[in-house]
């Protein structure tokens, strides 16, 4: 699997977990029985690590997205910013560049052109402040 796919499995997964309150195990093993995805260690690293960081992830958000709650923003955008964020601040390996691009064709495919044009603002914004 490219790390493109991956990606975007990560990101259906957090998507998912917030419609879904089982444990991030359980939320994983359905994905892969259902949708018969291997989720490989990059999967796993990014979707258990977002919600280890979701606090702190959830802040940032909070923080850049001026005049916008948490609650505003559409789930889809938020998954896609958390995953993002997860990757910018905690995931050395990915050039930064690279996650604020791929969240943005995430949205373009995901949701809607004014969500991509607001991920990618609200992650140029973060990176700045990094």
């Amino acid at each position: 699997m490219t790390r493109k796919k991956a990606r975007e499995e990560a990101f259906i997964l957090v998507f998912e977990k917030e419609f879904n309150d089982d444990s991030l195990q359980d939320v994983l093993s359905l994905a892969e029985e259902i949708r018969d995805i291997q989720a490989d260690e990059y999967i796993k690293k990014v979707f258990f690590g977002v919600y280890e960081n979701i606090e702190a992830i959830d802040e940032i958000i909070s923080n850049n997205a001026v005049g916008w709650s948490i609650k505003r923003i559409t789930k889809t955008a938020l998954a896609i910013l958390r995953l993002a964020i997860y990757e910018i601040k905690y995931y050395d390996e990915i050039p930064v560049s690279v996650s604020i691009n791929e969240a943005v064709e995430l949205a373009k495919k995901y949701a809607t052109k004014e969500d991509a044009s607001f991920i990618n603002g609200i992650l140029s914004t973060v990176c700045k402040d990094a």
